[in-house]
């Protein structure tokens, strides 16, 4: 009985990565978590859920959503829950005179957006190696696995990239 009862309360550890703030909020919820336990582990962390935002788990092309008493698909120990105003983002890549567009869900990272761009401008995998992915206008690349949701600026659920020589210092 105590082995059923200690299984019935085992917890996994989840990320949450909230669109518009910086940072990871970690938590645990059951191993069996329902919408209800996800949504009592973000109250509990201050964060609240809109009507106008989304659950995406990992990379998930669609959110997930459930009454409070339906299990949570796809949850498991490390995973990262994205909470966003996006249902989709849309990126735009530009590669010296040629631009490209692709919608990606929330939670894609920028490895999946260049791995996407290397096969759609149809670089050789030296080339590739050797460029980058810079956010328009500016000078910043964000890390690999930034996800996409972390990229967008206010309501627009956009973000455009400048595929650009990563300058490497000869010695």
């Amino acid at each position: 009985m105590a082995q059923i009862k200690e299984m019935q309360m085992s917890k996994i550890g989840i990320f949450i990565q909230v669109h518009g703030q910086p940072g990871l909020h970690e938590t645990e919820v059951p191993e069996h978590a329902t919408f209800g336990d996800l949504q009592d582990a973000l109250t509990a962390l201050g964060i609240t859920l809109e009507p106008e935002t989304f659950i995406f788990i990992d990379e998930a092309e669609q959110h997930e959503h459930g009454e409070r008493r339906d299990r949570v698909p796809g949850l498991k120990r490390g995973c990262r829950i994205h909470i966003s105003r996006c249902r989709r983002i849309t990126v735009t890549v530009n590669y010296l005179d040629k631009t490209a567009e692709h919608v990606f869900p929330p939670g894609a990272r920028v490895r999946a957006v260049k791995a996407w761009a290397v096969k759609k401008f149809g670089l050789n995998p030296k080339d590739a190696a050797e460029h980058v992915l810079q956010l328009c206008n500016s000078t910043e690349r964000p890390a690999s696995d930034t996800p996409l949701h972390q990229l967008t600026q206010g309501r627009a659920c956009t973000v455009c990239f400048d595929l650009v020589p990563e300058k490497r210092i000869e010695g």
